[in-house]
């Protein structure tokens, strides 16, 4: 939770548990891949607007959606850095980020790549991240779980 906590420390003033409101007019960065960082590539330091869930129907808060861009700056940049991209290897680069095995789902290889979940509920919020740990293609993309109750799998039971 410590972690949590200070990642979305940026985003603390930003608005409450409401769903956030449709996509803006400003151009979407990390998940939707427009602006992902590239390798060696160093995170903006100033606010960056979040992208819109790519998930239908998701309706993250306004907390939640800038909170999923503080997560998916770090994560992104750390497993650009993975050569080969093994779920163990995931894991660890995620445990180092300090993502605790509880909240890491359903970590496959696919291919050459390593697909996982990420459960980042917490406070009432619903932000969970599905990502995709492929070298310079990595991504990371938000969207919406119920606030309560065990976290599942978007698109399956």
């Amino acid at each position: 939770m410590a972690m949590l906590d200070k990642v979305a420390q940026p985003c603390a003033s930003v608005g409450g548990s409401a769903p956030a409101p449709g996509p803006t007019d400003k151009t979407p960065t990390g998940s939707d891949g427009e602006q992902s960082l590239t390798p060696g590539a160093t995170p903006p330091t100033g606010p960056v607007e979040p992208g819109a869930p790519t998930e239908p129907g998701a309706e993250l808060s306004e907390r939640d959606r800038c909170a999923s861009v503080q997560h998916e700056q770090r994560i992104i940049e750390a497993l650009q850095a993975i050569p080969e991209p093994t779920p163990a290897k995931v894991r660890k680069t995620l445990n180092d980020l300090g993502y605790i095995d509880e909240r890491i789902h359903d970590l496959k290889q696919d291919g050459k790549v390593t697909r996982f979940y990420l459960d980042l509920r917490e406070k009432g919020g619903q932000l969970c991240e599905k990502g995709l740990a492929a070298g310079d293609e990595s991504d990371v993309t938000p969207y919406a779980a119920l606030a309560t109750g065990a976290f599942t799998i978007k698109g399956q039971n």
